[in-house]
């Protein structure tokens, strides 16, 4: 990150500690995937509540990312810096919905995600493009994480499906 935009930074100010993934982003090598592996254990600690806490603190914290976001990015005075990784946090929280948490899932879904996170197929590189502002920041990864969770959600239900015929 440049001297300048260093500057800007407070880790202090809880909504850049959460947009900056509790220091992750700032790392410079592969923000994104800094924030998403930050999110594992974020899951592995949520995967304890029942499912509807888990899908309302997940709601919570993509609500409460749109402001989180704008913010930094405010601060920042740079839209969707490479940095701001709660939106990745967040769509790895949305792709362990109804997941049972096991050391293959948690591999799976991260790959998942950072596929589509990176790749950005459509409606992804869409809204990434056309949707500005915190919720423009956040929404690319959200769908990125429905994305992923629908495909986690596929791949169990076809290794349950072949574990009965077989």
């Amino acid at each position: 990150m440049e001297k300048s935009l260093r500057a800007k930074v407070n880790l202090y100010h809880p909504a850049h500690f959460l947009g900056f993934g509790f220091g992750s982003g700032l790392v410079g090598l592969m923000p994104g995937t800094m924030g998403s592996l930050v999110a594992i254990p974020i899951v592995i600690l949520m995967s304890y509540l029942a499912l509807i806490p888990y899908v309302i603190l997940t709601t919570v914290a993509a609500v409460g990312g749109i402001y989180i976001c704008q913010k930094v990015s405010d601060d920042m005075g740079v839209h969707d810096h490479g940095a701001i990784v709660w939106d990745e946090i967040v769509g790895m929280m949305i792709v362990f919905i109804a997941i049972p948490i096991s050391w293959h899932s948690l591999l799976i879904g991260f790959l998942l995600f950072r596929v589509f996170d990176i790749l950005k197929p459509w409606p992804i590189s869409f809204l990434d493009k056309n949707v500005h502002g915190g919720w423009g920041i956040m929404v690319d990864d959200i769908v990125a994480g429905f994305f992923s969770l629908i495909c986690l959600h596929l791949i169990y239900i076809g290794l349950a499906y072949f574990e009965k015929v077989l």
